[in-house]
């Protein structure tokens, strides 16, 4: 029962979300959920009420998360490593600004 509940909340398609699991009817990903709720300590509630979400929508993420923490937490992984290799490739042009501004002598 609680299983068929979780599957009509939280849906997968192809080309929407590279396909990753999410709220039906929104482009909200179980991944986010579960950084917003595990990684930076929103409650349920806050979360709902932050995204227009029905609190069900965020147990339903949260439980879909907890019947697939490997797959979840190696997209999180994933993410986190795609995000680092980028910020080595492209650096911070507000650093770069700084830096020619401290070498030139200007830093105010």
């Amino acid at each position: 029962m609680a299983t068929d509940t979780i599957r009509q909340l939280i849906v997968q398609t192809p080309g929407t979300l590279g396909g990753k699991p999410r709220i039906a009817g929104r482009r909200i990903s179980v991944q986010n959920i579960v950084i917003w709720h595990e990684w930076q300590g929103q409650s349920a509630g806050a979360i709902a009420a932050e995204y227009d979400l029905d609190l069900s929508d965020v147990y339903a993420a949260l439980a879909y998360h907890f019947d697939h923490r490997e797959e979840i937490d190696q997209a999180i992984k994933d993410g986190e490593a795609f995000a680092e290799a980028l910020r080595q490739r492209t650096p911070s042009m507000l650093t770069a600004k700084l830096q020619e501004r401290q070498q030139n002598g200007t830093g105010g």
